[in-house]
């Protein structure tokens, strides 16, 4: 038996009604944050949802084969509550298919896509089923394919969406032109991008979204956990050993850098998670963060920064830290 679900402001992006604030799976599969068994994954879903939750983020390329649309969807079945699945495609390729590399900031140095309009009625089908769903509420292309035009891919979404596979058209980690060039092969409802108090995000693609109508939803809204206060060091296997920013001797210069805004939240008597998400929310009616974690006292604290009011005051202040902040190690895209 589900606890009833408490109530979360709601927001929309594009036409997509969810919380104002939802979650993020991805750290949920093994290999992200180290290790983590299903049973965690499954209690961090169940608490996100019965806290108000009504968007869950995950991605064909989160965890082997496809493992957390399989236990996104496993979650949501048991549920049987209202909620809207947003995944992503263009990681997971089948056998055979060419791998198009990009270049990140991660230490490894490339990541690689496909987003041949071939390929994404397959990507569809397979998230469909691992997902035990009939549609998907928010499709998106993970990355731009080097290779393959940006809006071929977007028009093979768009003939999912006429054939009633997907309701909404999502694009990630895309620039202000792309996201314009996209929503005129049809209309997009939300744009995924890192951004949080120490990645700040594009200001033409955040004024290309208010322009089109379309939503924000930013990805590492903590920072990798970073803005949380509570990272001290990282345990082996965490997939955060290849970014720059969490280098032992980065990590220890931005935990004494990010002091003031740990001490904001103090005077306010909120965690500083609550005030990185409250920060967010407070940056546009249409910005959905996604925050991620496999603990259930941390999800609810993080769910509750929905109902945080920050005055003109406060943000001007925190504005203030931040713009004077030089953050150590370089970024991740």
């Amino acid at each position: 038996m589900n606890a009833q679900p408490v109530s979360l402001p709601s927001r929309s992006l594009g036409g997509l009604e969810v919380s104002a604030l939802g979650v993020g799976a991805m750290v949920l599969s093994p290999g992200v944050y180290g290790e983590v068994d299903d049973g965690r994954g499954e209690r961090a879903l169940r608490a996100a949802l019965d806290a108000g939750a009504t968007l869950i983020d995950t991605a064909d390329g989160y965890g082997a084969d496809g493992h957390n649309e399989r236990l996104v969807g496993r979650v949501l079945k048991a549920y049987g509550g209202e909620a809207a699945v947003a995944t992503k495609f263009g990681f997971r390729l089948p056998e055979g298919v060419e791998p198009h590399p990009f270049p990140v900031g991660y230490a490894f140095g490339e990541l690689a896509v496909n987003g041949d309009p071939k390929q994404v009625r397959g990507y569809a089908e397979a998230s469909l089923r691992g997902l035990g769903v009939e549609h998907i509420d928010l499709y998106y292309p993970h990355y731009p394919d080097p290779v393959v035009p940006f809006e071929d891919t977007v028009g093979a979404v768009a003939e999912l969406i006429a054939d009633g596979l997907v309701r909404h058209l999502g694009l990630s980690n895309v620039t202000a032109g792309q996201l314009r060039a996209a929503h005129a092969v049809h209309p997009v409802a939300a744009v995924q991008v890192e951004w949080s108090m120490w990645r700040p995000a594009d200001p033409e693609l955040l004024a290309a979204a208010r322009e089109l109508g379309v939503g924000v939803v930013p990805w590492s809204p903590l920072g990798a956990g970073f803005l949380s206060g509570q990272v001290a060091a990282l345990s082996e296997g965490d997939f955060r050993h290849h970014a720059p920013r969490f280098d032992a001797a980065n990590l220890r210069a931005n935990n004494d850098r990010f002091a003031p805004v740990r001490g904001i939240a103090a005077e306010l008597g909120i965690t500083p998670a609550q005030l990185a998400l409250a920060w967010l929310l407070h940056q546009g009616e249409n910005v959905v963060p996604i925050p991620g974690s496999r603990t259930p006292a941390h999800i609810e604290e993080n769910l509750a920064a929905a109902h945080v009011t920050l005055d003109a005051e406060v943000l001007g202040r925190i504005d203030e830290v931040l713009s004077g902040t030089e953050i150590a190690g370089g970024t991740l895209l």
